[in-house]
């Protein structure tokens, strides 16, 4: 008789325990993202620009006890350090980009059905766009060592592309 008192606390302990381990989208994003950290290199190209062809450095650094990654651009022979924080705000995973062009675009990511992207459309920019400003990113898993950068800047209605394919150096 005990047994059948004790087994809805059992079957409500489950539902509400399995509920609270669940991730949510936006946190499986984050995941994604966190598993990138480390030390990258890679070829840019896309642009159409002399750009094309130079090695690109990324660094992404899991900060802030684990809630915010780090994005770390360098390299093209120019003295331009983007940084880009990502974070989840509520049950959203955002992406704020330090643009080297004054302003500071956010976008919202999400992960493609297998897993392996993580898609950011823009939200909003602060600041002036008078030289542009980052619009789209996707990041894509390859292997543990391998993943590409998709990002997309708008000059006016006029979109630049440039694709990374980069390969862990740490």
């Amino acid at each position: 008789m005990k047994f059948r008192r004790l087994v809805p606390f059992v079957a409500l302990w489950l539902v509400v325990g399995s509920a609270a381990f669940a991730q949510t989208e936006a946190q499986k994003s984050f995941e994604k993202i966190k598993s990138f950290a480390g030390s990258w290199e890679g070829v840019l190209s896309g642009t159409g620009t002399d750009l094309d062809g130079k090695t690109m450095h990324v660094s992404l650094k899991v900060t802030s006890l684990g809630n915010a990654v780090m994005h770390e651009m360098n390299g093209l022979g120019r003295p331009d350090d983007p940084i880009t924080m990502f974070y989840l705000d509520g049950d959203k995973l955002m992406l704020t980009h330090y643009c080297d062009a004054g302003n500071r675009p956010r976008m919202t990511g999400k992960t493609s059905e297998d897993g392996k992207r993580v898609d950011f459309e823009f939200v909003d920019v602060a600041g002036s766009t008078e030289y542009g400003h980052m619009h789209h990113a996707v990041f894509a898993a390859i292997d543990a060592d391998h993943h590409s950068e998709e990002w997309t800047f708008m000059v006016g209605d006029k979109p630049v592309h440039a694709h990374f394919e980069l390969h862990r150096t740490k």
